[in-house]
């Protein structure tokens, strides 16, 4: 399957050749998996999966690419990147997710921006967002 790519990227990829780092302490249920590999289908890829140079595993991106082989892609973009250290090939690998969980979220502004997104179009599934129905509402 072919999926459109607009990020950066160093290369293109057989999703079936890469390797997650086994350290990776993430785990992604299926629903979040189906739920990227859907916004994956419908948006094409806006992120790469950082592959690391001196290990050759998964930085960032191991639920971009559980998702890639759910869906069957042929190629996904990878972003080729140098660490000094194992610690710091570790440590950018729990800082990418961890970052994230520390964000607070304004619930009036994602109220106003989930209604900005439906007013724009109508027919958009909200789910796209990462959101399920029910938080939506």
């Amino acid at each position: 399957m072919s999926i459109p790519i607009y990020c950066a990227h160093t290369r293109l990829v057989d999703p079936n050749t890469l390797k997650p780092n086994p350290a990776n302490p993430n785990r992604h249920s299926a629903h979040q998996i189906q739920l990227l590999a859907s916004i994956i289908q419908e948006q094409g890829w806006r992120n790469p999966i950082t592959l690391s140079k001196r290990s050759g595993l998964i930085v960032r991106g191991h639920g971009r690419l559980e998702a890639a082989l759910l869906i069957g892609c042929d190629v996904v973009p990878v972003d080729e990147q140098d660490y000094a250290s194992e610690a710091e090939e570790l440590a950018d690998l729990l800082a990418d997710n961890r970052l994230a969980e520390l964000a607070e979220l304004d619930e009036d502004e994602l109220k106003r921006l989930l209604k900005s997104i439906q007013e724009s179009d109508p027919a958009f599934d909200l789910e796209l967002t990462g959101f399920a129905e029910d938080e939506i509402r």
